[in-house]
């Protein structure tokens, strides 16, 4: 008799759901934001620029769909956690990578707005923009997607799928495990 070993793997879309989140953030947040007093310049809501589009709504549109795909199965998750990897890379290296690329300066994210009746001091509010906009939610959608794209790898080097469970997988196979005496 031979003793086969399972991986338990139960779908998880909370990965998914995560990276759709946060990329809606991402992407809408310089737009909504100065309804709240959390924005970059020009501080008014819904106002098209192209630093809004090339730093926040694209990168969040990618890793939106990164999401969507990844709570896909089969290949179709790897191909997402990926797409969500870069959208999250860009928050966090678009501003650097535009200001070195884009030497007029008509790419630009702004400079962070601290009001006189916000929650914190101005050098605060400077800094939990910078991380809310761009760095601090970059590195978040990274992590979440190397995790989907670990979970997908392995699913997928295991010989099943991300949607399929451990008694899917093991009468898959024909092996069902029963107790050893």
């Amino acid at each position: 008799m031979v003793m086969t070993t399972y991986i338990r793997r139960r779908r998880q879309p909370g990965s998914g759901l995560l990276l759709i989140l946060l990329g809606a953030w991402g992407a809408f947040v310089p737009f909504v934001g100065p309804y709240f007093d959390y924005a970059y310049t020009p501080d008014k809501a819904w106002t098209y620029t192209s630093g809004r589009f090339w730093l926040s709504a694209l990168p969040g549109a990618a890793v939106v769909l990164g999401g969507l795909l990844v709570l896909a199965s089969g290949r179709a998750a790897s191909a997402g956690a990926f797409l969500a990897a870069l959208g999250g890379a860009w928050f966090v290296v678009g501003q650097p990578v535009i200001a070195q690329v884009v030497t007029n300066g008509s790419i630009s994210a702004g400079s962070p707005v601290a009001t006189a009746n916000a929650m914190f001091a101005p050098a605060t509010m400077h800094f939990l923009e910078g991380l809310g906009f761009f760095y601090g939610l970059g590195v978040v959608i990274l992590f979440i997607a190397a995790r989907a794209l670990g979970a997908a790898r392995t699913a997928q080097a295991v010989g099943y799928g991300p949607a399929q469970t451990y008694d899917e997988a093991a009468l898959a196979q024909n092996d069902y495990p029963t107790s050893a005496y």
